[in-house]
């Protein structure tokens, strides 16, 4: 049985985004994503593991067991119920709620979940368009395509921006690109240039590490 601190909580939430980016979960890139040193993840993993929550899926990659997966989405579900607080009932700004939410999600007790979750009339999703799991029931995670990956001309609609860079956050957020804007799509500039995008008629260059954090679907080709 493995108790549930705040280190473990950590461990398992971040293990549960970097497998649904999509990316092989290895010690390595655990190490990176907790700023931990490499001895510290080896010793958690083999908390987890002989707490049945993670197990290996071959010689390098992890995996969450299913309960892994459940005590993980718990941790999210908080997380993400508190940024939508935050943003909703305090006004914090969009690109500081994750890391204010990174600090109560610990300590919020399921009884204060339910009743912030009532209170905003059960949200699906926070304010960067990440979907909220529910108390109970299944849960898709799975992110759209990005817009560095949208085709000229095109229109797309924001559904998602990851909140893995609050700088960037803020600098987005100012441009206008919130989940449901409808941004048009103009020319990549060659050699690894910018792509143009226009927001509320307004021409912006997006560089490659922001097309990147933008995701969502086209709406109307080029």
């Amino acid at each position: 049985m493995v108790t549930m601190s705040r280190a473990t909580e950590d461990y398992l939430k971040a293990i549960y985004h970097v497998a649904h980016r999509g990316q092989p979960v290895t010690t390595g890139l655990l190490a990176s994503e907790l700023g931990v040193s490499a001895p510290s993840v080896s010793a958690m993993v083999r908390r987890l593991e002989d707490g049945g929550l993670l197990q290996r899926a071959d010689s390098r990659a992890l995996r969450l067991t299913e309960s892994g997966e459940r005590a993980a989405l718990r941790v999210v579900r908080r997380h993400r119920l508190l940024e939508t607080f935050l943003a909703r009932m305090l006004d914090v700004p969009w690109d500081e709620v994750h890391a204010e939410a990174e600090q109560l999600e610990h300590a919020l007790s399921e009884r204060l979940e339910d009743r912030i979750a009532a209170a905003l009339g059960h949200p699906t999703h926070d304010p960067h368009g990440d979907p909220i799991p529910p108390r109970d029931g299944p849960h898709e995670e799975g992110w759209s395509a990005a817009l560095d990956s949208a085709p000229t001309g095109c229109r797309f609609e924001v559904d998602r921006v990851s909140d893995r860079d609050s700088a960037a956050l803020r600098y987005l957020g100012e441009l206008g690109v919130f989940p449901g804007v409808v941004v048009d799509v103009e020319e990549q500039e060659p050699f690894g240039g910018p792509r143009w995008v226009r927001v509320e008629g307004r021409r912006h260059p997006l560089g490659g590490p922001l097309t990147r954090l933008v995701h969502g679907r086209v709406v109307e080709p080029g």
